[in-house]
């Protein structure tokens, strides 16, 4: 008896094999769900509560809510950070229904509850894959006095297992026929070193110049410490205190144009981030001086941010900058809202 096989037959076997295989082999990790579901893929990471899955068998990555998995195998290596603030580089095989090793080669270096892990970042050697970052606009026009506004919102971070670098950038303009343009620009560079049980250094150089206070710009050299008071996959909680050297050039005439001074500082951060698509950050900042007899200053925000699918987004904003003690024909105050649309990469 002949058995005739075409070649057409052949190349099918061939594909069905080779898919077959790759199914098999290409999915590295996998997650096995509170309802007993295994999902099987590529871990690209864990952030604020959400652990994002690549599989082969989908066109878009799967958003799993990390509460809601039971257990989970990795033969990628990750960035590891828990709740108490501890950093490992390693894989990650859960043990039983409470605990979860870290490995890193063939070694076992911390077992916990799978809980008390708050973010993952696969580890790459691609230097890209380590920044995130993000760009919103907004634009308003008026015909009544051909009144134009337009803001700019814009951030980039690098993270490694026990630091990381971030800047950002805010930039409104707005201009009315017949009046003076009304502009405000803050920036900062941001880097910290994180230390054990929670702590972390602070060291910031920011800039920020306003027509409504006459600062044509002050810049802030901090240093200091802090420390995460609370650090889940819910929410992170900081506060933090230091000194601040502080440059000020106003647009006043005499002697208040230029002014040095030394300040302290003493601030606190809120980030809630498991409120469905929305997330929720805030933060205050007061400078009491440590020069100038009785002036204190306070910088407070609030951004709350709407998520929309492709990784783009909407964001509300908030921002206001007190001085006890402006500079003459200066407002002591100088707030602003902000809406924007713009899109992020992790």
């Amino acid at each position: 008896m002949k058995f005739l096989v075409s070649p057409g037959s052949v190349l099918l076997l061939f594909m069905l094999f080779f898919c077959h295989f790759n199914l098999l082999y290409g999915q590295k990790d996998s997650l096995i769900l509170s309802n007993n579901d295994a999902l099987a893929g590529e871990i690209k990471d864990l952030q604020k509560g959400v652990v994002t899955l690549k599989t082969p068998y989908s066109d878009a990555d799967f958003k799993i809510e990390w509460k809601k998995v039971k257990s989970v195998y990795t033969e990628s290596s990750f960035l590891i950070r828990t709740r108490k603030g501890h950093r490992f580089d390693g894989r990650l095989r859960s043990i039983d229904s409470v605990h979860t090793a870290i490995i890193k080669g063939k070694d076992t270096v911390r077992r916990l509850p799978l809980n008390d892990i708050v973010f993952l970042r696969q580890v790459k050697s691609n230097f890209l894959s380590k920044f995130s970052g993000s760009l919103s606009v907004g634009y308003n026009f008026t015909k009544a006095e051909n009144l134009s506004e337009f803001s700019l919102r814009s951030r980039l971070g690098y993270r490694a297992t026990h630091w990381g670098i971030s800047a950002k950038y805010n930039d409104i303009r707005s201009t009315r026929k017949n009046a003076t343009s009304v502009e405000r620009l803050d920036a900062s560079v941001n880097y910290r070193y994180y230390l054990k049980n929670n702590w972390f250094t602070v060291t910031e150089i920011s800039w920020l110049s306003n027509t409504e206070q006459n600062i044509k710009l002050r810049i802030l050299g901090k240093l200091g410490v802090g420390k995460f008071i609370v650090q889940t996959n819910r929410l992170y909680w900081t506060m933090q205190a230091g000194a601040v050297l502080n440059r000020e050039n106003f647009d006043a005439p005499g002697d208040e144009n230029f002014k040095n001074s030394g300040e302290a500082f003493v601030g606190t951060e809120l980030n809630l981030y498991d409120i469905k698509d929305f997330s929720l950050l805030t933060g205050l900042m007061v400078y009491p001086s440590l020069t100038e007899s009785r002036r204190w200053r306070l910088d407070y925000n609030i951004d709350l941010k709407y998520d929309l699918p492709l990784h783009f987004f909407i964001k509300l904003g908030f921002t206001l900058n007190y001085d006890s003690q402006p500079v003459s024909k200066a407002s002591s105050s100088d707030y602003i809202f902000q809406t924007t649309v713009g899109w992020d990469f992790n």
